[in-house]
């Protein structure tokens, strides 16, 4: 057999399974136009929507797949020019069924030369896209229902995947943190953190991946965050997942809650104030009777000690038991005095300490919430670092966040006239074993006149101030069996350090 019989059997066999294939060819409609544009032949895609039996169309004119007023504004005509121009014409179109229903299709119309040039005809494929267009059209009508709703909802909203990293950013986001969208997609979520969360996000969602344990996915917690500009801020973050391993994002809601701590703080500002309007009134009548009740035992020591000095100044010989008789009751009056005094001291002071194990961080974080309430409004940074081995601490949680307030809003009125405003709140685990808790400002810092007395009732730098703040304060850590102190920080500002037992160690006890 010669070569050329080879390659005529060849391009038989190829020829024959051409028409095969496109007879068979599923899900496409497959039509042969010769140039004048008459079918040649058809597939017999019969599940395709617009069939049309190929004995129906075999010679009539591709113009019956057109609408209408496709057809009178000479879109068939045209698609073939278009087609015999570029080689190949590719768009949307309307295709008419073989019952006059429509359908979008996508239509392939490709000009068919041979070697000489010479034009032989089309082929034209078209693909049913009606459900498709549909789909896609829903996709993007919830899309841009979604972008609306994430654009006008009041709460912040984040995304992030499995590193962390930020993938969407809300309208509300970049409002509350400072940040664009464009200057977040694909930084590490950890960067809107304040330490040590900031240093310790990547471990937290590697915990969860690793164990599942959940400490914030599926819950509400307050935390705090760290806007553009380096102030902190409260806030409550609701954190929930969705996709599976390998390919799971989170998304966070956060809503924050400075307006609301702060009108909890003033709730509470006014409440101690009515408590302590009560008190005065209720010391106002106690102190009308603690001064007649103390006028006597003083005006008896009086007269007591006035008889022994007689006694001792005359020539005659001293009765000495009508002296120790004179003597002894003269000490039992100032211990009278002595103890209605120590009745009122009681009443001002509270001396029950209700100790338990608590999370120190998460203990001093509640309690700046309540301190720093309005301090970013007066330009005061506020930083807080934690030493992991400092906590939990034995404590009595209310008087401890009692002292913290006290010295955090001591902190910010201290610098309200300093250049540089930055509160540092830290911890930290002492050689000997108790936990180190620092308040440190960069204000004036203590006078030299006011220093040695700083924790004495009735002493204060401020001009409206009581002086009882920072005595209450030592009375309460010295109930915990701490200490507290102040010092002077070499760049200016002052370091108030007191001590707490540690949980562990009352523990091992």
């Amino acid at each position: 057999m010669s070569v050329s019989d080879g390659n005529a059997r060849a391009a038989s066999k190829a020829s024959a399974l051409g028409a095969l294939m496109m007879r068979q060819a599923s899900g496409y409609a497959i039509v042969l136009l010769d140039p004048q544009g008459v079918i040649l032949d058809m597939n017999n895609a019969t599940e395709v929507v617009g069939y049309w039996p190929p004995e129906q169309v075999r010679g009539r004119s591709h113009e019956l797949f057109y609408p209408p007023d496709g057809i009178a504004e000479g879109r068939p005509a045209a698609d073939l020019s278009a087609a015999v121009k570029d080689g190949l014409l590719e768009r949307d179109a309307w295709r008419v069924c073989h019952d006059g229903s429509e359908y979008l299709a996508r239509l392939t119309i490709n000009a068919l030369w041979d070697e000489s040039g010479v034009l032989r005809g089309f082929s034209c494929i078209a693909r049913d896209i009606t459900v498709d267009v549909a789909v896609r059209a829903s996709i993007e009508a919830r899309e841009q229902h979604l972008q609306s709703i994430l654009a006008t909802v009041p709460d912040a909203m984040i995304i992030i995947d499995e590193r962390g990293t930020i993938t969407s950013f809300s309208a509300a986001a970049e409002r509350l943190f400072g940040y664009g969208e464009s200057e977040l997609l694909g930084r590490n979520i950890s960067c809107l953190m304040p330490e040590p969360d900031r240093g310790r996000h990547d471990q937290y969602i590697a915990h969860y991946l690793e164990t599942g344990e959940r400490r914030v996915i599926g819950m509400g917690r307050v935390v705090v965050g760290q806007r553009r500009d380096g102030t902190t801020f409260p806030m409550e973050l609701s954190v929930g997942q969705a996709g599976e391993d390998g390919s799971r994002i989170f998304t966070g809601f956060v809503r924050d809650l400075t307006a609301k701590e702060r009108d909890e703080l003033r709730l509470k500002e006014l409440q101690a104030e009515l408590v302590h309007v009560s008190r005065l009134s209720a010391m106002g009548t106690m102190a009308s009777t603690l001064a007649h009740e103390i006028n006597q035992p003083l005006t008896a020591v009086a007269n007591y000690l006035e008889t022994i000095r007689d006694l001792l100044i005359g020539d005659a010989e001293i009765d000495r038991s009508l002296l120790r008789e004179a003597v002894g009751e003269a000490a039992s009056e100032t211990l009278r005095a002595g103890f209605i005094v120590r009745r009122l001291r009681d009443f001002v002071a509270r001396g029950d300490v209700d100790k338990s194990i608590e999370d120190l961080p998460r203990l001093i974080e509640e309690a700046g919430n309540l301190a720093l309430v309005g301090a970013r409004e007066r330009g005061v940074r506020s930083f807080f670092r934690f030493d992991l081995e400092a906590t939990p601490a034995l404590v009595d949680r209310v008087q401890i966040q009692q002292v913290l307030v006290n010295l955090m809003r001591n902190a910010v009125e201290a610098m309200a006239e300093s250049e540089v405003r930055e509160l540092t709140v830290s911890t930290l685990l002492r050689p000997d074993g108790a936990i180190e808790v620092s308040v440190e400002d960069t204000g004036p810092g203590i006078s030299d006149e006011i220093a040695p007395r700083l924790f004495q009732a009735f002493v204060s730098s401020k001009a409206e101030g009581m002086g009882l703040g920072l005595s209450i304060c030592r009375t309460i850590i010295e109930a915990h069996g701490g200490r507290i102190l102040a010092d002077a920080l070499p760049g200016g500002g002052t370091a108030f350090r007191f001590t707490l037992i540690h949980g562990r160690a009352d523990e091992e006890k």
